[in-house]
C-alpha cells in the first residue's frame, strides 16, 4: 500500500495547481487531502483523483469517491 500512497502522490508533482497533496491509507479508506484556488466543489480533484487511482492501481478500484469535506481558505 505504501507503494500506491506514494505513486499517487507523485501524480499530483505533474498536475502543480493542486498544492499541499497528501495521500493516507486510514485502514478502510485512501484519502487525498490538496489545496487549490480554483476548485471551490472538489469535482476536479475528484476527477484527478481517479485519474491518479487508475493509473496507479492495478486492476482499478470498485469503490466509490466522495468529498468528505472542503475548507474555503481565509487568505
Amino acid at each position: 500500500m505504501q507503494l500506491v500512497l506514494h505513486d499517487i502522490s507523485e501524480e499530483f508533482t505533474h498536475r502543480p495547481w493542486h498544492e499541499n497533496v497528501t495521500c493516507v491509507w486510514d485502514g478502510s479508506q485512501l484519502i487525498l487531502q490538496a489545496d487549490n484556488n480554483f476548485d471551490s466543489n472538489g469535482f476536479a480533484l475528484v476527477d484527478e483523483f481517479s485519474g491518479a487511482i487508475s493509473a496507479c492501481i492495478e486492476g482499478g478500484f470498485d469503490g466509490d469517491i466522495e468529498i468528505l469535506s472542503i475548507h474555503e481558505s481565509k487568505s
